[in-house]
């Protein structure tokens, strides 16, 4: 589980390194998704052999599924990326966990406890905390066009999962992902070719990123996250990926020689300790 949250965490320092390099976030995604698919056909072949094949309304739902959670989610965090830190990227991500828990108790009507009621406010409390540290350095309508367009992200993951969740014990949780993988590659290539984009011409680095996007960041952990669950269970899962935000800010620093302050270490902890508690609430 630690393995499949820092793996996911280093996308967004990775994409930086592609913009740096003269990619923008269409190629980098269609790179990535391009790159990953061979190893999601396989798995959906895989995971179907012998089983009998899934009923029109559950593909209808897995083919939503994969546009709202792959497709738009990547979309949202690739492009946002380019206006704001890698850090605070990772750190407004990361309230996907309240976000499901607000989704479900307006959908299912799940309670909300007044445990998770504190764990909301330290949270989003944590969020504004990283915001105003990087409002120190930038400013601008860019800024709040990233930080708008990562929570949309945010959001999208969000709606992925409780969409999933009653989805997956019945269709299998590879099974489930590949073929949602796939979904969102065939939405993400038909994007490229929409907005115009072209595989070839690039430096030889940026193929070196997208495939580090692909593999590292998208195939691995995907496939450790679904090995985690499968022998710890989701929650305690859940609970491990407080890791993704620190690996992100350290590996930032690190990398791209994003500072580190100290009001964006109390952000970072507030978003861990909500998110988690109302993680383990769920």
């Amino acid at each position: 589980m630690v393995g499949s949250a820092v793996a996911f965490s280093a996308k967004a320092v990775i994409a930086k390194v592609g913009y740096g390099l003269g990619a923008d976030p269409p190629t980098l995604l269609a790179l990535r998704m391009g790159f990953a698919l061979p190893f999601f056909a396989v798995a959906a072949l895989l995971t179907s052999r012998g089983r009998a094949p899934l009923p029109r309304s559950e593909l209808g739902k897995i083919v939503g599924l994969g546009v709202l959670g792959y497709y738009l989610a990547s979309v949202f965090d690739f492009y946002g990326l380019v206006y704001i830190s890698a850090g605070l990227e990772r750190l407004i991500l990361f309230v996907y966990p309240t976000l499901v828990v607000l989704m479900s108790a307006w959908l299912f009507k799940t309670p909300i406890t007044r445990r998770t009621v504190w764990a909301l406010g330290l949270t989003y409390g944590g969020v504004l905390l990283a915001v105003k540290t990087e409002t120190a350095s930038s400013s601008g309508p860019g800024l709040w066009a990233g930080v708008s367009l990562i929570f949309a992200c945010a959001l999208s993951y969000a709606a992925y999962l409780v969409g999933s969740g009653r989805l997956i014990p019945r269709v299998g949780s590879l099974r489930f992902t590949a073929l949602a993988m796939i979904v969102s590659t065939a939405a993400m290539l038909l994007h490229f070719a929409v907005v115009g984009g072209h595989f070839g011409g690039h430096p030889a680095p940026v193929y070196v990123v997208g495939a580090l996007l692909a593999f590292v960041c998208t195939v691995l952990p995907v496939f450790l996250l679904a090995e985690g669950i499968r022998r710890i269970g989701a929650g305690p899962a859940a609970i491990i990926g407080a890791v993704g935000p620190v690996s992100t800010i350290a590996l930032a620093h690190w990398v791209l020689g994003e500072p580190v302050h100290l009001v964006q270490g109390l952000g970072t902890l507030l978003v861990l300790v909500g998110a988690t508690v109302t993680a383990r609430s769920r």
